[in-house]
């Protein structure tokens, strides 16, 4: 029994440790936070009986992976690439809209995120060239002009319609490049060409985009024939119509974030930015020891409360202490890819797993900081805890890869020990 469960649990027993905990946490939180879903579905157990399906699933798609080795992985880059461009083409005339963005695809009755598939691909993308062109000083300089030309294309396209995504994987990719060794001048030149583009992009939005949301924004009324013959007045949809309706949005959050002001608790309009509001609500309501699991109030009145927002209701409901215990979570998980990419004889894998563990840990960092109201909303949600579709698996998936290489990295390291003993015992 012990043999078959060994067997079963391949790879660095502290990444599968930081997995269930993960695991754990989703169950319990989302379980709580899907009080929306239950009242609209008429069932409570509708939603975390799907959560925990997705997970089985993920969970079946990650003990595959991590049996796959490494070396595969390369053979799958250019495949993944050509798919999730096609994908991310195909969204933008034929995605579902939800929250005002059109960020997935119907897939024989799936709904289908095409940037979860091109954030793994990209980072296969920069694993495999940075491995590749890697020199004794370093990496070749022509490796960031590689990267960049494949890489703009696919956050160009995702950036359309997820700004926020796009900007995670760009920051995952830089990472990279400096793990990487790519030469510091390239490095430096690329931070001060980003933050030129970063002031020309915000300079745009602010002067082309209009902030619907904001307080006296004048309405535009049609008048409308009902079938009774009644005449009533309908509001215009207000904004850019388009690819240039994102811009509306990102003008409207970076306005409330850059306006934030400390307004007494009475005069508070929980209509307008009501995210931020209960949010933070939920985080001043939480007395520092929590309400306790399942006892959140916030989540009857946050609209993501499972996904985007969750981090503020594990907040609530389980105190400083749950924040805390989450956040190392994910620390330790990177700082455990750490190693386990130290041990790799190889570039390819160890730049592959910091890669994958830089996703998700500086997706987990995007959405804490928009719970707490570090940054203006981005619409991630938290990896392996938030209730989700292909993030759900497809974040599995990374940590069955990262899995696949700590098996790997363990073994060629006792194979060299191994060989290294012998010959001593030779000579």
């Amino acid at each position: 029994m012990n043999k078959k469960l060994s067997n079963l649990f391949k790879g660095d027993k502290v990444i599968w440790m930081v997995f269930f905990f993960l695991c754990i946490i989703s169950i319990v939180e989302v379980f709580s936070a899907s009080s929306e879903l239950t009242y609209k579905g008429g069932n409570y157990l509708t939603p975390i009986i799907k959560h925990m399906a997705l997970i089985v699933v993920g969970f079946g798609l990650m003990v595959v992976t991590l049996n796959i080795n490494c070396k595969y992985f390369k053979l799958l880059t250019p495949i993944m690439l050509l798919f999730a461009g096609i994908l991310l083409l195909l969204v933008l005339g034929l995605g579902q809209s939800t929250n005002g963005a059109s960020r997935w695809i119907p897939i024989m009755g799936v709904q289908f995120q095409p940037s979860e598939m091109a954030k793994g691909a990209l980072v296969l993308m920069t694993a495999q060239i940075l491995s590749a062109m890697q020199t004794d000083k370093g990496a070749d300089r022509k490796a960031m002009r590689y990267i960049i030309q494949m890489a703009l294309p696919f956050l160009v396209l995702i950036g359309l319609e997820n700004l926020s995504t796009a900007a995670l994987l760009a920051a995952v990719i830089f990472f990279m490049m400096i793990i990487g060794r790519v030469p510091g001048k390239q490095i430096g030149k690329l931070v001060l060409t980003v933050v030129l583009l970063i002031v020309m992009v915000v300079t745009a939005v602010m002067a082309i985009g209009e902030d619907t949301e904001k307080e006296g924004q004048p309405q535009n009324l049609t008048e409308q024939t009902l079938a009774n013959g009644q005449t009533v007045s309908t509001e215009n949809s207000k904004g850019h119509k388009g690819v240039l309706h994102r811009l509306d949005t990102w003008k409207s959050r970076i306005d409330k974030f850059l306006n934030s002001k400390e307004v007494p608790p009475e005069k508070v309009d929980l209509d307008k930015g009501a995210q931020e509001a209960h949010a933070k609500i939920a985080i001043a309501t939480s007395n520092i020891v929590g309400r306790g699991p399942g006892n959140s109030v916030q989540r009857d009145f946050l609209a993501q409360a499972f996904s985007d927002f969750i981090y503020a209701i594990i907040i609530e409901e389980t105190g400083i202490e749950g924040a805390f215990v989450v956040a190392m979570l994910y620390i330790i998980l990177l700082f455990r890819t750490g190693r386990i990419a130290n041990r790799c004889e190889n570039n390819y894998p160890a730049f592959l797993a910091m890669g994958l563990a830089l996703l998700l840990v500086v997706q987990a960092l995007f959405n804490m900081c928009v719970a707490v109201g570090l940054v203006p909303v981005t619409g991630q949600p938290l990896p392996l805890i938030s209730k989700g579709g292909t993030s759900t698996i497809v974040n599995c998936v990374y940590i069955g890869i990262i899995l696949s290489v700590s098996r790997t990295a363990k073994k060629v390291k006792d194979d060299t020990t191994n060989k290294r003993t012998v010959a001593t015992a030779t000579a």
